[in-house]
Formats: structure tokens, sequence, C-alpha cells
């Protein structure tokens, strides 16, 4: 029996076909899909933030809110299930959801940075990335099927498209 396997703000999840994987509240935040065709597992990442280092030394520090921790973490546990796993990426979210008019180089477009340090840490793994829907100001909601890794994105105000 198939079931949608949800994934709430900073956090991530491991599943495999014939389930679905989903987020919802991709505002700023990036969806991150990893999937592995042969087996069909594959993990979602729903990262707020693009850099943990500010709160380096903080003891309660939730991991998957990061870029730079987040998927380097799922990366890991989706390595003990796929040893040899070929693995590929889809990329979703990143809006601008605010307008902060700041000249400071490290505020401003958070979905943007978001976005930017997502496409980092997948280059650093040396996973491709084949698809990605990011930007704008509207959320969305991601859906992946990991039957064929087909990602359903709904836009808010907008038609669902398929990447």
């Amino acid at each position: 029996m198939n079931s949608d396997i949800k994934v709430g703000i900073a956090d991530y999840k491991i599943g495999q076909a014939p389930n679905r994987i989903m987020t919802v509240g991709l505002g700023s935040c990036i969806g991150t899909i990893i999937y592995d065709e042969r087996t069909k597992i594959g993990g979602l990442s729903h990262i707020m933030l693009p850099d943990s280092k500010p709160f380096a030394g903080k003891s309660d520090i939730n991991k998957a809110k990061f870029a730079d921790t987040a998927i380097p973490l799922m990366y890991k546990e989706l390595k003990k299930k796929v040893p040899n796993g070929r693995f590929k990426a889809k990329v979703v979210g990143g809006a601008n959801m605010f307008s902060f008019k700041s000249t400071a180089s490290n505020t401003g477009n958070i979905g943007q940075r978001n976005a930017a340090a997502v496409m980092e840490v997948l280059k650093e793994l040396r996973i491709p990335v084949v698809a990605s829907h990011t930007g704008g100001n509207s959320g969305r909601t991601m859906i992946v099927d990991l039957n064929d890794f087909t990602c359903m994105v709904r836009i808010v105000h907008q038609d669902v498209i398929y990447i």
C-alpha cells in the first residue's frame, strides 16, 4: 500500500516506491530530493537557511534546518541504504517572500541564497541536478512520486507544473 511521506520544515525523510514524498510551505525554503532510480529510494530535505556557521557552538542546533548540514546528513543516510547508488537531484523553492531593501551582502533575498547554497552542496557531493524550479515570489508545494521521480510542483495562485 502506498502512502504520502510528509516532510516538515527544517526536516528530511527517506522513502521508497511505491510511496510519494512531499513537503509544503516552500517559500524562501528549499526542497531537495535526492533519488536513486534503480532502487527507487529517495530523500527529501526542507531547509530554511543556507548556512549553519552563524549558529556554531549552540548545543540545540537542528542540523536539518541548514543547507550545509541537512543535505550531507540526508545523503549519508541514503548512502547507507544504497551504497552504490547513482543519485541525482531536483530542487524546488527559494522564492523571494520578503521585500527587504538592504545593501548589506549578508541580507536580502534569503530564497536566492538558499538556492545557491543547496546547489553548492550538491556540487560538492557530486550529485547532478537534473531539474529545478526556484526563485519568483510565490510559495510552493513539492510532491515526488518515488516510482518514477516525477516531481509535481504546486505554485500558489498559479498552475501545477511537473519537473
